[in-house]
């Protein structure tokens, strides 16, 4: 793990910045990593968090977290997979909806809706070929999904490759386990106290 970029405290980031993250704070009861060494590029950081933000209110949250897990697994981001595997199982998502979204199968999925493998069949074809050759996962994903929807899930691949791209140049180790480690089961948060926890 690299310590070149200094981490800060939330007492040390930007005002605007620091109010930002400190409801997230309170409700994960840590400061993840990231936020530690993104805090140094404060208007850049909240940009990205409003951004996130966005995209969560722009699609359902069966459809996101598909997208997520599903992006997560493919850049080996452990960091954000498995805040999301809890925040999936604090949800309400089955154990084993994670697990075949993590599976990386949609033409096998029993348990994920059409438009929720037309998602993941989308973001694998956009991450693995760079966006080159996804145009045929695209147009499926459009005929199941409202317009919006179709391009709020291709900003939301791009902010999670993003993240991960981060996250894997710094060396970061996840803030929490993966479920399949620690046997989480959801610690009894409701999905209203936990949807925007992230990051």
């Amino acid at each position: 793990m690299t310590k070149q970029i200094p981490r800060l405290e939330l007492a040390e980031m930007e005002s605007e910045l620091g109010a930002y993250l400190t409801p997230r704070v309170a409700r994960l009861k840590y400061l993840g990593e990231l936020f530690k060494c993104a805090a140094h590029a404060p208007r850049v950081l909240l940009s990205f968090m409003r951004f996130t933000d966005a995209l969560k209110d722009a699609l359902p949250d069966e459809l996101t977290e598909a997208a997520v897990l599903t992006t997560a697994t493919l850049m080996e981001n452990r960091y954000e997979r498995n805040q999301h595997e809890r925040l999936c199982v604090r949800l309400g998502f089955g154990r084993d909806w994670i697990a075949e979204v993590e599976r990386l199968k949609p033409d096998e999925a029993v348990l994920m809706t059409p438009a929720q493998k037309a998602v993941q069949s989308y973001a694998m074809a956009a991450v693995q070929s760079r966006g080159l050759h996804c145009s045929a996962e695209f147009d499926s994903l459009v005929a199941l999904v409202l317009p919006a929807q179709a391009m709020s899930i291709v900003m939301l691949v791009g902010r999670y490759m993003t993240h991960a791209l981060v996250v894997n140049t710094l060396e970061l180790e996840p803030p929490v386990p993966s479920i399949w480690e620690d046997g989480f089961d959801g610690d009894g948060a409701s999905p209203k106290d936990v949807r925007r926890s992230g990051s």
